[in-house]
C-alpha cells in the first residue's frame, strides 16, 4: 500500500478513554500521518480538554467538531468523507475506547495490498475477541472466539467492526461512506456487506491487535454445534439493534427477511426477556425497532418513542 493514512476516532463524552486511545495512536511504531478526532457534540468538555492537553496544537491531529450527536454511524460517515476529501489514501477507523497495540498499524499496512479490499485489526479483550468473527462461508459453529483460533495469515471474514477497519480512498469512492441513518449499531455490518456486493473481500489481520472491551452476550444452544446468541443491551440500544437488523435484511436478504430475520428477532426477544431487567422497556424497544425497521425510518429516533438511557 502507499499514500497517507488517517486514523479516525469517533468520540462522545469519554475523554478519559479518548486520551488513552490517542496516546496509543501517536505511539505507534508506524504512526498514522494524521489523527482525525470526530467529536459527536460531547457535553463533558471533551473539546476543551483536547485543547488544554495540547492535542489540538499538534500538526498531526485534527478535530472535526459536529454540531449534534449523530451516533457512531454519523461520526464515521462524516469522518471518512472529511479524511478522504483532505488527502487520506487510507482511513483506519475506531471508537474512543480502543487501544491499538504499538505495532497494530504497521502490521495492518503490511497486509493491505489491494485498495479494492477492506482490512481490519482484531479487537481483543485478553485472549478473547471482543466480537466473534465469522470466516466467510464458514458453518454456524465456525466463528473465531479466541486469539489462538485466529490464523496468522489474513482470513476473509463476513464483516469487521469499526474497531480497526482500514478502508482505502478508492473503495470509498466506489461504495460511499457508512449510512449515517443507522445512527448506532450494525452500520459496520452494512458497510462490509456493501463492499462485498461491490466485489471487495474483508480481511481480518489477526496479528494487528486492538484492546477493546468484549461484547456481552447470552444465548441458547439449539444443537450440539449451533448456538443462537443475543447481545446484552439497554433498551435504547436494543431499539437500534432490532431496527438496523431489519434495514440490512431488507437491503441484502430479500425473502429471507420474513422466514429468517424476523423469526430471529423474536428469538432474541425471548432471550432478552429471560436475561435482562426492565422487561417492559425491552419489549417497547423491540416493538419500536420492528415498526421503524419495517417502515424504513432512519436516524436518531429512540427519544421519539420515549426510550431513554
Amino acid at each position: 500500500m502507499s499514500g497517507p493514512v488517517t486514523a479516525l476516532v469517533v468520540t462522545y463524552n469519554r475523554k478519559a478513554l479518548l486520551g488513552r486511545c490517542l496516546d496509543a495512536l501517536v505511539g505507534q511504531s508506524q504512526a498514522p500521518d494524521r489523527v482525525l478526532i470526530v467529536d459527536n457534540a460531547s457535553t463533558d468538555g471533551t473539546r476543551e480538554w483536547l485543547a488544554q492537553a495540547g492535542w489540538l496544537a499538534r500538526d498531526d491531529v485534527e478535530l472535526l467538531a459536529l454540531s449534534e450527536n449523530t451516533g457512531g454511524a454519523g461520526g464515521f460517515s462524516a469522518g471518512i468523507a472529511h479524511a478522504v476529501e483532505h488527502g487520506a489514501a487510507w482511513v483506519w477507523l475506531m471508537d474512543d475506547d480502543a487501544e491499538p497495540a504499538r505495532d497494530a498499524l504497521a502490521t495492518l499496512l503490511e497486509a493491505a495490498t489491494n485498495p479494492n479490499d477492506l482490512y481490519g485489526s482484531v479487537a481483543v479483550a485478553g485472549n478473547r475477541l471482543a466480537w466473534p468473527m465469522a470466516p466467510h462461508g464458514a458453518p454456524a459453529d465456525g466463528h473465531i472466539h479466541y486469539v489462538e483460533q485466529a490464523p496468522p495469515a489474513p482470513v476473509d471474514v463476513a464483516f469487521i467492526p469499526f474497531l480497526g477497519l482500514l478502508v482505502s480512498r478508492e473503495l470509498v469512492s466506489a461504495i460511499g461512506v457508512p449510512d449515517a441513518g443507522y445512527f448506532l449499531a450494525a452500520d459496520d455490518v452494512e458497510y462490509c456487506m456493501r463492499a462485498r456486493r461491490h466485489g471487495a473481500r474483508t480481511w481480518l489481520v489477526a496479528r494487528s491487535r486492538i484492546e477493546h472491551p468484549a461484547s456481552e452476550r447470552y444465548g441458547l444452544q439449539l444443537t450440539p454445534r449451533r448456538r443462537f446468541e443475543s447481545l446484552r443491551l439497554p433498551p435504547w440500544k436494543r431499539y437500534y439493534d432490532v431496527r438496523n437488523r431489519l434495514f440490512i435484511a431488507r437491503a441484502y436478504y430479500g425473502a429471507a427477511t420474513w422466514y429468517k430475520t424476523i423469526p430471529g428477532q423474536f428469538m432474541r426477544l425471548f432471550l432478552t426477556l429471560l436475561h435482562e431487567p426492565r422487561r417492559g422497556a425491552q419489549i417497547k424497544a423491540f416493538a419500536a425497532g420492528m415498526v421503524d425497521g419495517l417502515a424504513g425510518r432512519k436516524g436518531r429516533r429512540h427519544e421519539r418513542w420515549g426510550i431513554h438511557p
